[in-house]
């Protein structure tokens, strides 16, 4: 499969995409820009959300507005009026993190892990904010805390320096998660798992950093099943939508590439789009 050019967005650092079906509105965040994108699929316009801080990742809050990953906390986020209201920074005593990826478990409670700025630290952790605004940390001592899946009875989650994905079982009442496993192992050459998505089959679909495409991954035999190609070096995170849910929208970046790398792929930070033979799982709203 190749992916085509969607949104001609040139990020920086393009990531958190979330596609809302009931409003029809697709969300994906430019970190280093500190902004978040909104395409409106009703009118096909594109809008931008201007914030104070890097944001990590967005989700829809099922009362309206938007809740999101900043570098200094979450956040309630008004689209209407740019607003940014904080609910709670878990890392007042770690200023050279940043939160990085995240997005709403099924049960509508709202995840996002944390990483040192510079990437030389395993200072970053997991965080779970539930229903009722209070928050837990899930894990401790990540690197670059990136992608989140979940299905009734797992979580997966990538620590990106490490190049695995690892599985955890799951208590969908109580948000506990235990027993970590080995369930996809990158291979050597194909770049760095960054951001990942689910599909209806339980199969993964994790994107390469430094490795221009996305992936399709059997979770239970470590088996490579399909490739998204993409013509841009650094794919960043990916998300179903569309009407059938068989849309794949995958986020790129351009940081840290040369002029030279830009003149050759001059698409580099856009969004791009495929469509896929499977349909893939909701972008769950947060329901605090």
């Amino acid at each position: 499969m190749k992916a085509e050019l969607f949104i001609d967005s040139r990020s920086l650092l393009g990531e958190g995409p979330c596609y809302d079906d009931a409003d029809k509105k697709f969300y994906w965040v430019d970190i280093l820009k500190k902004k978040i994108g909104i395409f409106n699929f009703k009118t096909n316009n594109i809008t931008y959300i201007h914030l104070h801080a890097y944001p990590g990742a967005v989700a829809v809050r099922d009362s309206g507005g938007l809740i999101a990953a900043l570098q200094d906390g979450l956040y309630f986020i008004d689209p209407d009026n740019e607003k940014a209201e904080l609910i709670v920074d878990p890392e007042t005593d770690q200023p050279a993190n940043r939160f990085n990826d995240g997005k709403c478990d099924p049960q509508g409670r709202f995840w996002a892990g944390t990483m040192d700025m510079e990437e030389s630290k395993t200072t970053g952790s997991l965080y779970c904010l539930d229903t009722d605004l209070n928050y837990d940390c899930k894990i401790k001592n990540i690197g670059i805390s990136n992608g989140l899946v979940w299905t009734e009875e797992w979580m997966y989650f990538i620590d990106t320096p490490t190049m695995k994905v690892l599985r955890y079982h799951f208590d969908p009442e109580t948000s506990a998660i235990s027993n970590p496993e080995v369930a996809v192992e990158f291979p050597e050459g194909a770049g760095y798992p960054d951001g990942m998505t689910i599909d209806q089959e339980g199969m993964l679909w994790i994107a390469h950093f430094a490795g221009f495409g996305v992936s399709r991954w059997n979770p239970f035999t470590n088996e490579q099943l399909d490739f998204v190609e993409v013509p841009a070096p650094n794919a960043t995170s990916c998300t179903f939508g569309g009407e059938d849910s068989a849309d794949l929208f995958i986020t790129t970046a351009r940081k840290g590439m040369s002029e030279e790398e830009l003149d050759k792929y001059p698409l580099a930070g856009g969004v791009f789009k495929v469509k896929t033979s499977v349909r893939g799982t909701n972008n769950y709203k947060f329901k605090g």
